[in-house]
């Protein structure tokens, strides 16, 4: 049923059902005539959303069907591509470190903001409160080129701060950017250094949210600290957390800027992703078929795993 807001002075218009169609059509017509000024502002953002969002991603879909030329068009192959890309071992090779990857971001990307946040709002100083989120927000902005060349220097066995704590404490140095078994953590912790304190403010608005009478009733019933975490914060945190993990998830398969910065020849195998692949087939190679098929193919994953997430987790309930 959909309601429209009434000014006052003015008749009600008629709550609609959509799937009702011959009262909703004569109501919905109604709605438009009585709103049509609000009507005619959407249709340059409708035709923004049409020119630059929904025709490219109908085109490049277009073009995952395509043999793609340069001149002339290309001949359509159905789902040539898709096969293509599905059984190309480096596309699989890509999916698994992307999964990895990804997954340690998602996982630890939600977890450190939110005990950074239960922690920081157990701070009593306000000025180290403020000074803190200050620090941790900082490296969100910064791009990935800015915050790669950190822990390229950071972690470099020859200078490094990282090393040259190692070695005070007589530990020989590490080469950690070309150490294979270390590239995936490597690409998680970084991946989560930098986000971490524009996650954590989101939490901590939240936590600000939380009614005080809530904390008072349960100090009352002699509640430890812990306990109000636990039974007070962490449950009306639920409909944040459950954004945050939404938006996160949305974003966990398109990892391209932190790998395209940070890898190198003695690496690359291991922390090759799928965004990578389609960066050297689409560009270097010029095989825009097969890059807009691996493309897509994240899109239909990335929509699969979100339809899961809100079937299940419901992240519109509290």
């Amino acid at each position: 049923m959909i309601k429209f807001p009434v000014k006052k002075g003015e008749a009600a218009v008629e709550p609609f059902h959509l799937f009702d169609k011959k009262r909703g059509r004569s109501s919905l017509l109604k709605a438009v005539k009585r709103h049509y000024v609000l009507y005619l502002m959407m249709i340059p953002i409708l035709g923004y959303f049409a020119i630059f969002s929904f025709y490219p991603l109908i085109r490049g879909f277009a073009m995952s069907m395509t043999e793609f030329k340069l001149m002339g068009g290309g001949d359509f192959i159905w789902f040539e591509n898709y096969l293509a890309v599905w059984k190309d071992p480096v596309f699989v090779n890509a999916m698994l470190n992307t999964a990895i990857i990804g997954t340690g971001i998602l996982i630890g990307g939600f977890v450190a903001p939110l005990i950074l946040a239960i922690s920081l709002n157990e701070v009593a100083s306000a000025w180290m409160k403020k000074s803190i989120q200050t620090i941790v927000y900082l490296p969100h902005l910064f791009s990935w080129v800015v915050v790669g060349g950190i822990w390229i220097y950071m972690l470099s066995p020859d200078g490094g701060t990282v090393n040259g704590l190692l070695n005070l404490f007589g530990i020989d140095s590490v080469p950690f950017l070309t150490e294979t078994t270390l590239a995936k953590p490597i690409m998680v912790l970084t991946a989560i250094w930098k986000d971490m304190g524009f996650i954590c403010i989101i939490f901590l608005a939240a936590i600000v949210g939380i009614s005080p009478t809530l904390y008072e009733a349960a100090k009352m019933d002699g509640a430890t600290r812990l306990q109000q975490i636990f039974y007070i914060t962490l449950p009306q945190l639920a409909p944040t957390m459950k954004v945050v993990f939404l938006l996160n998830m949305m974003g966990f398969l398109k990892i391209f800027d932190q790998i395209f910065v940070m890898t190198n020849p003695a690496i690359a195998r291991h922390v090759d992703v799928i965004m990578m692949y389609t960066y050297e087939k689409g560009i270097l190679q010029f095989q825009m078929g097969i890059a807009t098929a691996a493309a897509f193919t994240v899109i239909f994953v990335t929509l699969i795993l979100v339809m899961i997430f809100r079937k299940v987790v419901r992240y519109d309930v509290g």
